[in-house]
């Protein structure tokens, strides 16, 4: 009668070793780019009030109550003290604010910021060079190239099994301690393992969404999904008809843009006689209620138009108006209404993702998950520098049946299946596996 429990325990042992081994796995992969992220995304966040700090001898300037200068007459003042082409303004968000003027020239795109009130420039630099922007292309691994965007995908499809493996070694299984509370001292393993535990716990609701909102920006998954939300060829949402003729320019090429519009193409002007001025499109974008802040893309040729886009913390007010560079006619007027239900959703989560949908409160959640990833890495690195043999790695034991493998690689591969960069690591981590159990029966000195 005995033998059915004992059986009973020694499966549930088996399935907590290869549970245990894989959690193990994920984490030597994913925790020294989870430190990377919360450091540089828990500064993202708060993006704007730190450019406005570091840079406000560019960025501020002091109000004034007078009225604003004629954009065409800031643009002046910017290609007098850079010359080249002017290619965007951008309209001060508030009454604070300077106005930023990219002009293209023959060192690259440079940032002219110029005093709305009097014309004078404050200052120059190269275009998306702020600290901020340096912050984000760390956070996105674009610093170090554009094949990082595939780490980001395995990191964060990793990150999602770190959890879930987390929550069934977690799961109470009689015990009364290290539940949602940490027992001992830090000089004693027993702390460092409560302690990831119940931090894990609670912040692991935000690895899994953080996760899942920063994959539209990943390299395989990102951009599938990029092409299913969006219709029409054009990089715009379906139901969105443009019936006019289309460059093949892309409004990420122009300005930033929403991920949903980053692959949108820009239509062309239709008209022929004078041009309208930056001054009458600037006005016809407040006409049109454009939230303060947007930027206007101005026309390089004959076909061009100018492409007001703004993309506030409010999803609501997100908005993209091409005019016709002649007649000042709108050739399309976009908002966040008109994406479609996937578009939508992305949106919010990217929103969500960057500290923006429920304002200062979206940022202090985001600060405090971002210090509890951290925090949960390195009383990760504690315990396992704690737990592991001398000399050896201190990989968790292999469970003494390994039929026990068969259904959690099976789940792995559901995961592989939606995420296949995903899918191709974890068949990597698996024969790099095998090839340590192999070495380890060979090598006595090996140990698992």
């Amino acid at each position: 009668m005995s033998a059915i429990p004992d059986t009973a325990r020694q499966s549930v042992g088996n399935l907590y070793r290869a549970v245990w081994r894989w959690h193990f796995y994920a984490g030597l992969l994913v925790l020294p780019f989870m430190i990377t992220l919360s450091i540089t995304g828990a500064m993202y966040v708060f993006r704007d009030e730190i450019d406005n700090w570091y840079h406000a001898d560019l960025k501020r300037v002091q109000v004034q109550d007078s009225q604003r200068l004629a954009p065409t007459a800031q643009v002046a003042s910017a290609l007098d003290a850079v010359p080249g082409t002017a290619v965007k303004y951008t309209d001060p968000a508030d009454p604070g604010a300077s106005t930023e003027i990219t002009v293209s020239t023959d060192r690259g795109k440079m940032a002219v910021y110029v005093n709305p009130y009097n014309g004078l420039v404050l200052g120059a630099m190269p275009d998306r060079s702020t600290i901020m922007w340096t912050v984000r292309t760390l956070h996105s691994f674009k610093y170090f190239g554009t094949w990082t965007r595939y780490l980001i995908e395995i990191a964060a499809g990793w990150s999602i099994l770190l959890v879930g493996t987390g929550i069934w070694l977690w799961w109470p299984r009689g015990q009364k301690g290290g539940i949602v509370s940490v027992r001992g001292r830090p000089q004693r393993r027993v702390f460092w393992r409560d302690l990831h535990a119940v931090t894990g716990l609670f912040v692991g609701f935000f690895i899994v969404f953080l996760a899942v909102t920063g994959m539209p920006w990943s390299g395989v998954w990102g951009g599938k999904v990029n092409e299913w939300a969006n219709g029409n060829n054009f990089g715009y949402p379906d139901g969105v008809r443009v019936n006019v003729p289309m460059s093949g320019q892309k409004l990420d090429e122009v300005a930033k843009a929403a991920w949903s519009l980053e692959q949108a193409r820009i239509p062309e002007s239709v008209g022929h006689g004078t041009p309208i001025t930056l001054d009458d499109a600037v006005a016809a974008f407040d006409r049109l209620g454009l939230h303060r802040g947007y930027a206007v893309g101005l026309p390089q040729k004959p076909e061009g138009v100018f492409s007001g886009s703004v993309y506030p913390d409010d999803l609501s007010r997100q908005r993209v108006v091409h005019l016709d560079q002649y007649g000042g006619q709108p050739l399309l007027d976009m908002g966040y209404a008109d994406y479609g239900p996937l578009g939508k959703w992305l949106e919010w989560g990217i929103n969500t993702h960057m500290g923006q949908t429920f304002g200062v409160l979206n940022q202090i959640i985001l600060l405090a998950a971002c210090a509890a990833i951290v925090l949960l890495a390195v009383s990760a690195a504690v315990m396992w520098w704690k737990r592991r043999p001398s000399g050896s790695l201190g990989v968790p034991p292999l469970p003494t049946d390994r039929r026990v493998f068969r259904g959690l690689i099976a789940i792995l591969a559901v995961g592989g299946v939606i995420f296949p960069l995903v899918g191709a690591s974890l068949l990597v981590m698996l024969a790099l596996d095998m090839a340590y159990v192999r070495l380890s029966r060979r090598n006595p000195a090996v140990t698992t």
